[in-house]
């Protein structure tokens, strides 16, 4: 774990990043950001009123001075984020609503990334996932191609990396969500130097059953290879016929996977949730994530019972998506 951290801390900064915090007076971010700004390794800008984080940080004994720190009521360039605000919901928002809402911590840092003021955003120590992806989707919007957001899974243990996916946004997603998932999956796979070799995971091995659920499998997998005929993939796949090469042997023996697939896409967020927690609780795998894929620029969302550690690392990940 400590080295795929090392790798991620390396790529951070060189590339001279900027991560947007909206929980300022958090404790466990102005943890990380203090961290983060005295090694030099991301810029984090902290959204609130300066005087009471400045307050806040010095009461915890942490250093602040290297982070950027912004208030949404004192932005010198508020009119022109409410104008672009304005224009970006096209006819969803007027001039009046767009005024409250940029106010708000995580429409406002949003906003910044839009605008290219910072580089990507890190929220959720104190507010739910709707309210940190809502505005992500209503303003950065899904990459062209892609309708959903999805968010992965890496599952680490000793030298071993693997990615699962979609363990936390679809609940039920329909052939054409799962191509999108594999086809981000494998874009995520690469930002953590896995190579990725995707199985499309259900119940069945290459028609063993048949039903719905495993048809809507073999179609995603069809509508993956038309997105991205580059992509080592196959399916569908019992878990066991995706990693293990004697039984591979026997369910799939002209698959291209043989056995060796390390990113897992599951039929249902009942399955992946399911699939990620038992690979962490029994198999003693340590699970990164989530992390949101499919935005055209990272945000991403912390559990409000994450550790000034959680934060740190999230943000090395979402400077190294940008």
């Amino acid at each position: 774990m400590s080295t795929l951290f090392d790798q991620l801390k390396d790529k951070a900064t060189t590339e001279d990043k900027s991560i947007v915090f909206p929980e300022g007076l958090d404790e466990r971010i102005l943890t990380a950001a203090s961290q983060l700004s005295a090694a030099g390794i991301l810029t984090p800008i902290l959204i609130g009123d300066k005087g009471s984080i400045k307050q806040k940080a010095e009461a915890i004994g942490v250093d602040v001075s290297s982070c950027k720190i912004m208030d949404p009521n004192e932005f010198s360039e508020f009119d022109l984020m409410v104008e672009t605000f304005v224009e970006r919901r096209k006819g969803k928002a007027t001039e009046e609503d767009a005024r409250k809402m940029l106010l708000d911590a995580n429409y406002f840092g949003t906003m910044l990334v839009y605008m290219n003021q910072a580089d990507g955003l890190v929220s959720g120590a104190t507010h739910s996932t709707a309210d940190t992806v809502r505005p992500a989707l209503q303003i950065i919007k899904t990459k062209e191609g892609i309708k959903k957001t999805s968010g992965v899974f890496v599952m680490v243990r000793d030298e071993e990396k693997y990615v699962f996916a979609d363990c936390a946004i679809n609940i039920t997603p329909e052939a054409q969500d799962l191509a999108e998932i594999a086809v981000e999956s494998a874009v995520t796979a690469k930002l953590f130097d896995v190579d990725p070799r995707i199985a499309m995971l259900s119940f069945s091995t290459k028609g063993s059953a048949k039903s719905a659920e495993t048809e809507k499998v073999t179609e995603a997998l069809e509508i993956a290879k038309e997105k991205n005929p580059s992509l080592v993939i196959d399916g569908e796949f019992q878990f066991d016929a995706a990693i293990v090469p004697s039984v591979a042997e026997k369910k799939a023996p002209d698959s291209v996977l043989n056995g060796d697939a390390n990113t897992f896409i599951f039929p249902s967020l009942e399955a992946g949730n399911i699939g990620y927690k038992i690979a962490q609780r029994l198999g003693g795998f340590e699970a990164v994530g989530p992390v949101l894929q499919g935005l055209n620029k990272p945000v991403n969302d912390l559990s409000r019972g994450c550790s000034a550690d959680d934060v740190f690392k999230l943000a090395l990940i979402t400077a190294a998506q940008a």
